[in-house]
């Protein structure tokens, strides 16, 4: 959370003239409540059970720009099912860039009634190593939008023509989103 998925998300989609779906989104609309809800009334274990099915759902649809949720890429079956059907990239932020970003906004069932950086910290040393895993890693920093899209563009077509084998590509080490 905060590392700009959603952010850097709707305008890479526009920069690549696909759709951009927001999987909690998604998931809000499946439920027919807010994230928070769910969380509160059916806790994480039932969030984690319909953001693996709803994200199953949407990869099925033709090529876009999908955002999920920070914990969705920890789940097997949802990162296989984004290998076997995407392209993983991984914005990954470092702690004070995430706090400064997370401390904007209420609506972080994860952090609620916590000490963000204790939580945070936490989180990243349990899912950074799993994060690792995406086929691509940019680094998130605090710059314009339009330069971090333009960071995810140059990793997609390094991770591209490396995959096409193409003489001299490498693939990518960037870092867009924890």
């Amino acid at each position: 959370m905060g590392a700009g998925k959603s952010a850097i998300g709707r305008r890479l989609a526009t920069r690549l003239g696909m759709p951009f779906v927001d999987a909690d989104t998604e998931i809000e609309r499946a439920a027919g409540c807010t994230i928070t809800d769910i969380f509160e009334l059916h806790g994480e274990a039932a969030f984690r059970d319909g953001e693996r099915r709803v994200i199953a759902r949407l990869l099925t649809r033709p090529p876009h720009v999908l955002a999920t949720g920070g914990g969705a890429f920890m789940d097997p079956a949802t990162r296989a099912a984004i290998r076997a059907n995407g392209i993983s990239i991984w914005l990954k932020a470092d702690l004070d860039l995430l706090l400064a970003r997370v401390s904007r906004r209420s609506n972080r069932p994860l952090l609620a009634g916590g000490d963000a950086r204790a939580i945070l910290t936490r989180l990243m040393a349990e899912r950074h190593p799993v994060y690792a895993e995406a086929d691509i890693t940019v680094e998130s920093m605090e710059r314009p939008h339009e330069q971090m899209v333009q960071m995810v563009v140059d990793a997609l077509a390094a991770h591209t023509a490396a995959e096409r084998g193409e003489a001299g590509s490498r693939p990518p080490k960037a870092g867009l989103g924890t």
